[in-house]
């Protein structure tokens, strides 16, 4: 099971309001209807053709025998299917071929494929990004020459932007990019870690690759962006010659086994032809189009990997009969289901706050990007901004918590290969490294998204959370949790007053030292806004009194047991604790 489907649509449509989009002009020839085609489509592709063969694809890395590279033909079947169904597209234009979907539905139904398969729903998943990247930012010209190719699944694409020896510090790439007299461009460099890099699935691969041109200032300020293809196009888009891109080995990673992870060799022999996209020197501006929709993309995914270690897990609880209640002596009795017992409801109910309020955290992000794109409000744009390091940290980090746990319910099973709870912690373990660390997002947060505008971005969350406040008041039922949310609300904006004065007085390394609690701290309370939102959403629902009751009571558990965990870290940072900062390297 993926995803339980009552949740899914109470989040889509009581939390988030769906249908309201239709009322957009982008989304006026949509209805539910077609809403929940698109999701049963992909439910059902997500099911028959990724979900089968997610542990064969672990089992069976792609391998490489010095000349190609060879995937389990599975994927290419699941490649197949995704592609032909038009998600690849699915939410560009009617008049582009795509289906005009939002941004919010088309989120649910990428989370489900990430869900059955995350290895092999890579492969789509960085493809459309990089189609949305040209398709923004590229010439006329080199839309027509590729996006064709990526939108039918003949073309797949990539983001090469880590080097082996940068890693994350972009400005200090190495690959040059040289000019030459016909426009074009030839690259020099290496680049690692490059997902989807090199397969056997599709006939070309669309490189997008970070390079500075020869003379360009060092810095952030001299990176371009460029197409480099696996395969140069002729003028009607047909393949032309091999271009010099070279695969110079696989990875062999822990997780996400069957998406290959490469090394790639531009310009071994000096001939590896590329071309600039917009203009020199704004690379990154453009390359955080698709890093920023990767970001959400990996929360989305985190919380996805968990959710599905969360039903594997239940779905065993209730199955898996073991001891009897404390209380209960006598011997003869039939043992109960472990579901029964009190401390693996513990462990049921984290996973379920932390993976239904991670689904939350994302699918409001994907609501900020209709706001923005379709509703026109630029304030969502500055929230969605804002709010980014956290949706793609905050998953990250209790996704693999609720995995953690996962495996716990189900004891010595859940560290066997049998049961696949295992292989979703390794798989989601890749998600709080890529797109940007945990400590870098936390760093980009702190030092930088919270001051923006002059701390726009924050008005616009705390409006939001005194409008759900304000609701929650309708609810008597939710009165302890509302004062419960308000006071660790004031302990929140005390501590962010506090950090953002020390960053004035120009105290940015004692201020930012323990940025990664500020995140975790920033995590816990939108996530725990957003089980008041569901809380009251599910009391105003018509929904039967289980699922609403479901609902509350993960709602009692986040603000009782996890949102009370930012009054430590908010002491250390209000303390600005260099406990971790002063310890001296030869320490160690």
């Amino acid at each position: 099971m993926i995803i339980n489907q009552d949740t899914l649509n109470f989040l889509l449509y009581d939390v988030f309001q769906a249908e309201a989009l239709t009322e957009l002009d982008a989304y006026k020839d949509h209805d539910r209807s077609t809403f929940d085609g698109v999701i049963d489509t992909s439910l059902k592709i997500a099911q028959d053709y990724f979900l089968p063969h997610n542990a064969k694809a672990d089992a069976n890395e792609p391998s490489f025998d010095g000349e190609s590279v060879s995937t389990i033909p599975e994927v290419k079947e699941a490649w197949k299917h995704f592609t032909e169904a038009g998600l690849i597209n699915a939410r560009h234009r009617f008049d582009e071929g795509g289906m005009q979907l939002p941004a919010l539905v088309h989120s649910a139904c990428m989370g489900l494929f990430t869900g059955a398969n995350p290895s092999t729903a890579g492969y789509p998943f960085l493809t459309s990004a990089a189609s949305n990247l040209i398709h923004a930012f590229g010439s006329e010209t080199q839309k027509s020459l590729y996006l064709d190719g990526m939108f039918s699944g003949r073309f797949a694409g990539t983001m090469a932007l880590t080097e082996p020896n940068v890693g994350s510090s972009l400005g200090d790439l190495t690959t040059k990019a040289t000019p030459q007299d016909d426009g074009s461009y030839r690259l020099k460099g290496q680049k690692m870690y490059i997902s989807g890099g090199d397969q056997d699935i599709t006939e070309n691969i669309i490189h997008l690759v970070l390079a500075r041109v020869e003379e360009a200032p060092q810095g952030v300020k001299g990176i371009s962006l460029f197409i480099c293809p696996k395969f140069l196009l002729n003028d009607d888009g047909s393949l032309g010659k091999r271009n010099d891109v070279m695969l110079a080995g696989l990875l062999h990673k822990m997780g996400y086994r069957g998406t290959t992870s490469t090394v790639l060799n531009f310009g071994e022999k000096d001939d590896c032809t590329a071309f600039l996209i917009g203009e020199e020197g704004k690379g990154l501006s453009y390359m955080f189009k698709m890093m920023n929709e990767a970001r959400i993309g990996v929360g989305l995914g985190a919380a996805m990997i968990g959710y599905r270690g969360y039903l594997e897990s239940l779905a065993f609880a209730k199955d898996r009969p073991q001891g009897r209640k404390p209380s209960n002596r006598d011997t003869t009795s039939a043992p109960v289901n472990i579901v029964e017992h009190a401390d693996v409801k513990r462990m049921l109910l984290a996973q379920k706050v932390y993976v239904e309020g991670s689904l939350a955290l994302c699918l409001f992000a994907s609501k900020l990007v209709d706001e923005h794109e379709a509703g026109g409000d630029e304030n969502a744009l500055v929230l969605l901004d804002l709010l980014t390091p956290v949706v793609k940290s905050y998953p990250s980090t209790y996704g693999c918590k609720a995995n953690e746990l996962a495996i716990q319910v189900l004891g010595g099973s859940g560290y066997i290969r049998e049961y696949p709870v295992e292989q979703c912690y390794r798989d989601n373990r890749l998600n709080p490294i890529h797109e940007g660390t945990h400590g870098i997002q936390s760093l980009d947060l702190l030092g930088r998204k919270l001051w923006q505008k002059q701390g726009l971005g924050q008005q616009l969350l705390m409006q939001r959370v005194q409008a759900t406040l304000a609701r929650v008041k309708k609810h008597e039922r939710l009165a302890d949790l509302a004062e419960q949310y308000s006071t660790a609300l004031k302990t929140f904006i005390e501590t962010t007053t506090a950090l953002g004065m020390a960053l004035q007085q120009g105290r940015i390394d004692e201020a930012l030292a323990n940025s990664a609690l500020y995140l975790d701290v920033m995590g816990r309370m939108v996530v725990g806004w957003l089980w008041l939102d569901m809380a009251c959403a599910a009391l105003e629902s018509d929904r039967d009194e289980a699922f609403v009751s479901g609902k509350l009571q993960a709602a009692r558990y986040f603000i009782r047991w996890e949102l009370p965990e930012i009054n430590h870290l908010s002491e250390l940072l209000k303390g600005f604790d260099q406990t971790c900062a002063e310890m001296e390297v030869d320490w160690f």
